[in-house]
This record gives C-alpha cells, sequence and structure tokens, in this order.
C-alpha cells in the first residue's frame, strides 16, 4: 500500500523582490530538509543550467513554516508554506538610521507636522 501524500507549498528566493513559490505532493512524516531536496530538484529540472550556478551560490540559513523558524528536521503537515530564509545583508537597525539621517529629522515621525515658531516635538 502507498504511503498517504499530501500537498505542501515551498517558498524561496533567490534575489530582492524575486519569489519562487512551488506547490509539492510529499509523503507522510516529511521533514523539512526531504521537502527542500525534492522541491529544488525538480525546480533545476525545469530551470536549466543557469538556474544550477545561481542557486549554489546561495546558502539559506533558517527555513521556517508560516513565518516561524523550524529545524530542518522539523516534520511537515498538510497544507504547511515552508520558507527558505536568506541571511541579512544590512542590519535593519543601522539600515534605519541610515536613512532618519538622509531624511533629516524635521520631516519625520513626531517632527513632521508642528505650528510655525513652536519647538521641536510639539
Amino acid at each position: 500500500m502507498a504511503e498517504p501524500m499530501f500537498e505542501v507549498t515551498l517558498c524561496w528566493s533567490l534575489g530582492p523582490r524575486h519569489v519562487q513559490e512551488q506547490s509539492l505532493q510529499v509523503a507522510e512524516g516529511s521533514t523539512v530538509q526531504a521537502v527542500l531536496d525534492q522541491g529544488l530538484a525538480q525546480w533545476l529540472q525545469s530551470q536549466g543550467a543557469d538556474a544550477d550556478a545561481s542557486l549554489s551560490s546561495l546558502k539559506f540559513q533558517q527555513p521556517g513554516i508560516w513565518g516561524h523558524k523550524v529545524a530542518w528536521t522539523h516534520g511537515v503537515q498538510a497544507g504547511d508554506r515552508i520558507e527558505l530564509y536568506r541571511s541579512l545583508k544590512v542590519d535593519p537597525k543601522v539600515a534605519r538610521r541610515q536613512r532618519f539621517k538622509r531624511q533629516g529629522k524635521g520631516r519625520t515621525g513626531l517632527f513632521a507636522k508642528r505650528k510655525s515658531g513652536s519647538a521641536a516635538g510639539y
């Protein structure tokens, strides 16, 4: 008798604003690593050799299911959306500080709307 199969979705991004999404039929009891191996193998077959080069340079740091980080050995269930996260190139706190410095403090947040002649922040 064949193992029961169910559908999961595998999502990853090779670059900013380019998301790949693939639906897969996997066996019951599959892990995140097994789904990744199956999904990327199917995707590489459909894309050709150029995709293999771009994928080999990318290292996925952490998998997640519906936005929650999980281990590579975590079991998947029917309807799960498995997401592969890339490492951040810039710390979000540093990026926000740089944006704030570029924009200037007079046009953002509490300082955006103020009455003429009043102190900053009021």
